[in-house]
């Protein structure tokens, strides 16, 4: 599967208002779809870089030999869920960023579908 192929999957995910794939070593996104107006996608990217690089951080000054497999921001209307990809078929500093609106979204559902797209996607 390719970026775009991937990007228009995840958002067919019930709830999807937008997606992004981003390197956070660069903070730069490789890709998005959907967002809008009140949505930049790429501020958003770039945001959510700074979020990972820091769990990171302290994962690393705890010691922790675990890896991050996602990263959910609950707000009052939306999930924000950062999925850190660690697959074999991508590079280790990209990750999948998807907005759901909470009214009308399964979390559990979401995060599974994600984790689908990141095996089957190709960088």
């Amino acid at each position: 599967m390719n970026i775009d192929t991937a990007l228009k999957e995840a958002m067919s995910i019930n709830g999807a208002v937008g997606v992004a794939l981003v390197d956070y070593d660069s903070g730069m996104s490789l890709g998005h779809v959907g967002g809008g107006d009140w949505l930049n996608l790429e501020i958003a990217a770039a945001g959510n870089t700074e979020v990972v690089r820091s769990k990171l951080r302290v994962m690393q000054t705890l010691g922790l030999t675990d890896t991050i497999e996602d990263i959910l921001i609950t707000l009052h209307r939306q999930y924000h869920l950062i999925r850190l990809m660690s697959g074999v078929k991508s590079r280790g500093s990209l990750f999948l960023y998807l907005v759901l609106e909470r009214d009308v979204s399964n979390l559990a559902l979401a995060r599974h579908q994600l984790r689908r797209i990141e095996t089957d996607l190709q960088i």
